[in-house]
């Protein structure tokens, strides 16, 4: 099976906008993880994409702006909000290297309905703020609604200077161009494009998270192995495809 490469800056890959959004301040952190750890996690017809033999859960911070439909313009109040995700990286059996999100805490009620009933996405209604002091970001967030309230997670960074040349884990865990998702019995992969990153090394000066273990994952026991920061990048997202089936093309290559 071929697997497509780690790719920073690809052209858009398919010919209709679906959705478009602005992904604003953000954080990622990650920690690595064996690819047996998390493989029961992932949608049919993935694994766990590897860097060296590892995997990485990241815990990601940002908000998220003018989410609209295809080219029109972005939902007022409805489509700007915070957003934290939990998530995985995967790859299918087409070769597809994507995201697989355990949970997405955002901080508008009527996104959240939609995209749990449109895409079986999992996310979560969630107080959420970003606190701004010079060069730090703290990003905060407290659980409302489906299941248990009261979950938190509280991040703190340092933002430091713009990268120039990434390293392979920078790369792997920021240059993603799809998602995949389980939605009413199949496998469906998801494409995004977007520029390439701005990116900026950044340090993690404090962590009190308790979403990542609610992800069903083990929880930070140790600093992680990257901390990052971008400014933001405008997305857009292409209609769903099934990624739990051999396609043709995919048979006769192997």
């Amino acid at each position: 099976m071929h697997i497509e490469p780690v790719d920073c800056a690809p052209e858009q890959a398919f010919p209709r906008t679906v959705l478009r959004q602005r992904w604003e301040d953000l954080t990622f952190l990650h920690w690595a993880v064996a690819p047996e750890r998390v493989a029961p996690l992932l949608p049919a017809g993935t694994r766990p994409d590897t860097l060296d033999g590892l995997t990485y859960v990241g815990l990601i911070g940002f908000r998220m702006v003018g989410l609209g439909l295809g080219r029109g313009p972005g939902v007022p109040y409805l489509g700007t909000f915070w957003e934290t995700n939990v998530r995985l990286y995967s790859v299918d059996v087409t070769g597809r290297r994507a995201v697989v999100f355990r949970s997405l805490d955002a901080s508008r009620l009527v996104p959240v309905l939609v995209a749990r009933a449109t895409l079986r996405l999992p996310y979560i209604w969630s107080a959420m703020r970003l606190e701004r002091d010079g060069d730090r970001r703290t990003y905060r967030c407290r659980r409302r609604w489906p299941g248990p309230a009261g979950a938190t997670s509280r991040m703190e960074v340092r933002v430091g200077g713009p990268i120039a040349d990434p390293t392979p884990l920078e790369r792997f865990v920021t240059a993603r161009w799809g998602l995949h998702t389980r939605a009413y019995g199949r496998t469906l992969h998801l494409p995004n494009w977007h520029p390439r990153w701005p990116l900026h090394r950044a340090e993690l000066l404090r962590l009190d998270d308790e979403l990542v273990a609610a992800a069903g994952l083990p929880a930070p026991s140790g600093p992680p192995a990257s901390v990052l920061y971008s400014p933001g990048v405008p997305v857009r997202f292409g209609p769903p495809a099934r990624s739990d089936v051999w396609s043709a093309a995919a048979r006769a290559s192997g």
